[in-house]
């Protein structure tokens, strides 16, 4: 398959990436669903200028990269893939679509005690924006204690004193809309919540979040805001800044 701007996934039918890339850019971009089995051909053919990548190829793609950007190595997942002259080069732009949500809303991170719900390819990025900004504890929360990561429970016994919470699991996504990770009862500390879903705008986690007065973002902006990043790399020139917020109300528009 030949694709000159795309999107590479597995199940793409909900994505905006086209809406947002098409709106950011004056190219044609591509949803690109492809199996497993697919992915190796795919990039070993290498028929493409440019893709981001999403679940569940983050890492699947790694191995077929020729160069790999010094953030991405450290995340250690990629969703932007440029081709030049065949060269492949893989980066991370999500670490710089969840930097400006937070940038954008005044969310402190530096001295804060985070927990982070999911340790799933979306909280690689989270997690190294956060230890770049200095947090001053960083807990990982999922239903099962493990290696680094604690339990729910776990975080209500211990961890009751965060001051910020963020959603990486997809726990609350349309159609799901009443399911919640977690309440927010046990954390009396919390400042703000970023919830990465953005279907729905509001999810459950959110709405708890506003009834409590706190900061409460949702995904949108980072999404946007990884693809102005991926636009960039992929035309090797700078776009206005204006563009992120711009884009976003347009596809606020669209989706609410």
């Amino acid at each position: 398959m030949t694709a000159t701007y795309g999107l590479l996934g597995e199940h793409l039918s909900h994505s905006y990436s086209k809406q947002i890339h098409e709106a950011l850019a004056d190219y044609t971009y591509d949803l690109i669903e492809l199996t497993k089995e697919d992915v190796k051909k795919f990039m070993t053919a290498k028929n493409f200028s440019a893709v981001n990548v999403t679940i569940p190829y983050k890492t699947e793609v790694i191995p077929y990269l020729d160069v790999l950007d010094d953030r991405a190595k450290k995340i250690g997942a990629v969703n932007t893939v440029v081709n030049r002259n065949g060269i492949l080069t893989g980066y991370n732009t999500d670490y710089y679509g969840f930097l400006y949500t937070l940038q954008k809303n005044n969310i402190k991170i530096t001295g804060e005690k985070v927990l982070v719900l999911g340790n799933g390819g979306a909280a690689k990025a989270v997690l190294a924006v956060l230890s770049d900004l200095n947090a001053k504890e960083i807990i990982i929360v999922k239903r099962t204690s493990g290696d680094g990561v604690c339990s729910y429970e776990e975080a209500y016994a211990l961890h009751s004193d965060a001051t910020v919470l963020i959603n990486t699991s997809p726990v609350g996504m349309y159609p799901k809309i009443d399911d919640t990770p977690t309440p927010l009862t046990a954390f009396a500390n919390l400042t703000a919540v970023v919830d990465i879903i953005y279907n729905p705008e509001v999810t459950k986690l959110l709405a708890e979040a506003k009834n409590r007065g706190l900061i409460a973002v949702n995904g949108l902006e980072m999404l946007v805001a990884q693809a102005f990043y991926a636009v960039q790399y992929f035309l090797d020139r700078k776009l206005p800044k204006e563009k992120i917020e711009e884009v976003t109300q347009m596809i606020r528009e669209t989706l609410y």
